[in-house]
C-alpha cells in the first residue's frame, strides 16, 4: 500500500520523540526461525513471567461481570482501593509511616502517573534531572512534553548507583524536578535507603520536587526501600515528605496485572488537586474491575508478592551462576540484569540485533536507555556495552538455554572477544 502524502503537519515534539524500542527488540525478533528445539527466549520486556494468583482472577472476573463496573469512578479511583494501598504501604515502609488515603491517587498505569506527575509540576522549557541509564519512557514523555532531559550520569565502577553531589552540580533555576526509578530500570540497581535520603535533602535544599518511580519496590530483600515517608525520619527535623517528595507506584510487577493498567501517585493533596485536572483529561478515571477485584484482597496477597520476591532473588543468583565468562553482571535487582557484552568494539545495539534475528534470544541494548548524544556522559563508550536482561520472563529451564546460546555465539558471530 502507497503511503499518502500528509496535507497537514505532525507535531514537532511528537517528531521528536523516539519510537518505542520494544517495538524495535520484537522487529528483531520476527527475523529468527524457531524450532521445536529451539524457541525464542524474550528478555526484553519487563513482564512478569507467572500468573497472578487464581483469587486476583478470580475477583476481576467477577468485578467485570458486575454492570456496574462499566461506569465511570472518581478521577483519583475506587476510595476502598485508595484506603487499601494506603494501609498495605504500613507493611512496605513501616508501621509509623504518614501516608492517608487523601494522598493516593490511582492511574492508568504507572507512566500515566508519571505524565501527570511530571506535568504538574513542570512547563515547557524546565529542566528535569534524571540518571543515565534512564527507563526510555519517562524520558520520551520529556521530550512529548516538550521539558528538557539532564542526564545524571552513572558508572559501572559505582553498580550504576547516581552521586547527589554530581546531581547538584546540574541544578539550575530551570530545574523543576529529580527523577529516580529504583529498583532501577535498567540496570537493576537498588538504591539504599542512605542514598535516597541524600536525594530527598537535595531536593529540600533546591527547593524542586523529588519524585521515584517505585515500581519495583517489592522485589527489595534488604529491608525497608527508603524512609522519605516516616514519621520519625532520619533524614532532618523539619522534613515533611509532602513537601518534598512524590511517589510512583505500579500494580502491574507485584501483582502480575500489567494488561489491566493501574498505577499509584502519592503526593500531598495540594499537588493531587493539579492532577486531577491531567488525569480529567487523559484518563477520567482507571479501570475499574481490576480495582474492585484487587481492594478486597491486598493483604491476603502479601505472601505472593514475598513468594515472588523470593522466587526473583533465586532467578538473580542462578544467572549470575550460569552466565558465560566473559559477559559480566554489572548490577542486578528486582527484574533486571545489566550485563556487559565481551565484543569489542561492538556497539551494544549491534549485539542485540544478531542475538535476536540470529539465536532467538530477545534483548534490549544500553543504546535505548540512554541519551541521543551521549557526549556528555562518562566512559560514553564503556556505557555502550551494556544489555538489559529481564530476568523475569524466563523460567529455570529457559534461562538455562539463554545462557548456552550466549555462549555459543561468542565463536559464532566472529566478533573479537575480550578477555577479562
Amino acid at each position: 500500500m502507497r503511503t499518502p502524502t500528509l496535507g497537514f503537519k505532525l507535531s514537532q515534539a511528537a517528531l521528536n520523540t523516539a519510537s518505542p524500542p520494544i517495538s524495535q527488540a520484537f522487529l528483531w525478533a520476527t527475523q529468527y526461525v524457531p524450532t521445536p528445539g529451539r524457541p525464542l527466549l524474550d528478555m526484553s520486556q519487563g513482564s512478569p513471567g507467572y500468573p497472578p494468583p487464581k483469587i486476583l482472577l478470580d475477583t476481576i472476573a467477577t468485578a467485570s461481570a458486575n454492570p456496574r463496573s462499566c461506569g465511570y469512578l472518581p478521577n483519583a479511583g475506587d476510595p476502598l482501593l485508595r484506603e487499601a494501598l494506603a494501609n498495605e504501604m504500613k507493611t512496605v515502609y513501616g508501621k509509623d509511616i504518614d501516608v492517608q488515603t487523601e494522598d493516593i491517587s490511582l492511574t492508568a498505569g504507572c507512566n500515566m502517573a508519571f505524565v501527570a506527575a511530571i506535568r504538574s509540576v513542570t512547563d515547557a522549557g524546565d529542566e528535569v534531572i534524571v540518571p543515565a541509564p534512564w527507563y526510555f519512557n519517562h524520558q520520551m514523555s520529556l521530550d512529548m512534553l516538550d521539558i528538557k532531559t539532564i542526564p545524571l550520569p552513572t558508572s559501572p565502577s559505582d553498580g550504576f548507583l547516581p552521586s547527589p553531589h554530581v546531581c547538584g552540580t546540574l541544578v539550575t533555576p530551570k530545574t523543576k524536578a529529580i527523577v529516580l526509578v529504583t529498583p532501577n530500570n535498567p540496570t537493576g540497581a537498588v538504591y539504599p535507603p542512605s542514598l535516597i535520603a541524600s536525594f530527598g535533602m537535595l531536593a529540600k535544599q533546591h527547593g524542586v520536587v523529588l519524585i521515584i518511580d517505585e515500581t519495583y519496590r517489592d522485589f527489595v530483600t534488604t529491608g525497608v526501600p527508603h524512609e522519605l515517608f516516616a514519621t520519625s525520619s532520619l533524614l532532618s527535623d523539619d522534613w515533611s515528605w509532602r513537601s518534598h517528595f512524590i511517589h510512583l507506584f505500579s500494580f502491574s510487577k507485584s501483582y502480575c496485572v500489567p494488561g489491566h493498567r493501574l498505577g499509584a501517585i502519592v503526593a500531598t493533596p495540594q499537588v493531587l488537586v493539579q492532577i486531577d485536572k491531567m488525569l480529567d483529561n487523559i484518563q477520567i478515571c482507571p479501570p475499574r474491575p481490576v480495582q474492585h477485584g484487587l481492594q478486597p484482597l491486598l493483604p491476603a496477597l502479601r505472601p505472593f508478592i514475598d513468594e515472588t520476591s523470593q522466587k526473583l532473588l533465586r532467578r538473580h543468583q542462578l544467572f549470575r551462576s550460569l552466565l558465560p565468562r566473559p559477559w559480566r553482571i554489572g548490577s542486578q535487582g528486582a527484574y533486571y540484569a545489566f550485563v556487559r557484552h565481551p565484543f569489542k568494539n561492538i556497539p551494544s545495539l549491534d549485539v542485540s540485533r544478531r542475538l535476536a534475528m540470529e539465536i532467538g534470544v530477545i534483548t534490549l541494548p544500553s543504546t535505548f536507555f540512554l541519551p541521543k548524544f551521549m557526549e556528555g556522559l562518562r566512559d560514553a563508550s564503556e556505557m555502550d556495552r551494556w544489555i538489559r536482561f529481564s530476568v523475569a520472563n524466563m523460567d529455570d529451564e529457559n534461562l538455562q538455554k539463554v545462557c548456552q546460546r550466549l555462549a555459543s555465539c561468542q565463536d559464532q558471530f566472529g566478533w573479537e572477544v575480550e578477555l577479562e
